[in-house]
């Protein structure tokens, strides 16, 4: 045994820092889960030690309780899923009061995504989170698409720019803004969320969709329109990643359809700091603890040893004349 530990097997991956900052916040490693995917944590506990992940992302809350939308809120589509939850959630205070307490057993970094109905509203949540021990960081809801106006704060620069602002005044916890792929273009929104006082932002949120019952001439779902995640949209957020990562100077968490380890790394190439494992974990509960265990392995296959040996390292294309 050396001085430093015991050595490494014969054959196996070198050892790997898989540390990662995102602003003022810093995680043991850049596998998070996505909110609305994940409950609050607690359900995955009979599955593997939820401490091991970089950062828990639970289901968004609101000031006041929510029942949601009407039924049907799930259907399954090719590669897909899409949801029309409508943010169900029993309101800040039974939250602050019951809740809280029981996430902070899980002892891994706990993000808690918040969405408001105006931008004082998300100011007056966070100015209540505040004060609580245990919260890593405050994620924003600006861009759902299942609940009335769960858009307005996210498809205009002036928007984004004003909540955040509004939220960073009332909180000195770091900030991530979640931001939706229903934009012409995420940058403009990006930039102004960073100038804000985001210290990272989140992409993509779930894109808006409707699956219909010709037989009945009706939409699926009972609020008639929902979010499409899932494989099927891991192209778009990795084009969206990579776009913003190279156009904000703050750190990008990526989102869509991430199933396994190598789904990961392609989002790291392409510029994301840290990933969140969403709908993966309706269909293998473990899924978010396998990307993470399958992380040295395919670091050694780059000869990286630490996260800024992979991020934002994706080659353009030479395009000849």
């Amino acid at each position: 045994m050396s001085a430093t530990g015991p050595a490494p097997a014969p054959g196996a991956p070198p050892p790997v820092d898989l540390t990662v900052r995102l602003g003022r916040l810093t995680l043991p490693n850049p596998v998070m889960t996505a909110s609305g995917t994940y409950g609050k944590g607690l359900e995955f506990r009979p599955f593997y030690d939820v401490s091991r992940l970089g950062a828990v992302v639970v289901k968004t809350i609101t000031s006041e309780p929510r029942a949601g939308n009407p039924p049907p809120r799930l259907v399954e589509t090719a590669g897909g899923l899409l949801n029309s939850i409508g943010l169900e959630n029993p309101g800040i205070d039974e939250y602050v009061r019951t809740y809280l307490p029981l996430l902070r057993t899980l002892r891994a970094p706990l993000v808690i995504n918040i969405a408001g109905h105006s931008p004082e509203d998300f100011a007056a949540l966070a100015a209540r989170l505040d004060p609580e021990p245990g919260i890593a960081a405050l994620e924003l809801n600006m861009s759902c698409p299942n609940v009335a106006h769960g858009l307005d704060y996210s498809t205009s620069p002036d928007a984004a720019r004003h909540v955040v602002a509004l939220v960073r005044s009332k909180t000195g916890l770091p900030l991530i803004a979640k931001l939706s792929p229903n934009v012409t273009d995420v940058r403009p929104v990006a930039k102004a969320a960073v100038e804000a006082g985001a210290d990272a932002v989140s992409v993509i949120n779930t894109l808006l969709g409707m699956a219909v019952d010709w037989r009945r001439r009706a939409p699926v779902l009972g609020r008639g329109v929902g979010g499409l995640s899932g494989p099927c949209i891991k192209p778009v957020a990795l084009r969206i990643v990579k776009d913003v990562s190279r156009a904000v100077d703050a750190p990008v968490i990526g989102i869509g359809g991430i199933q396994n380890a190598d789904d990961a790394m392609e989002f790291f190439v392409a510029g994301a700091a840290a990933i969140q494992v969403g709908t993966a974990n309706y269909y293998l509960p473990t899924a978010a603890v396998d990307i993470l265990d399958g992380l040295p392995s395919r670091f050694a296959v780059l000869g990286a040893t630490r996260m800024a040996d992979v991020v934002g390292t994706l080659k353009d294309p030479v395009l000849k004349a």
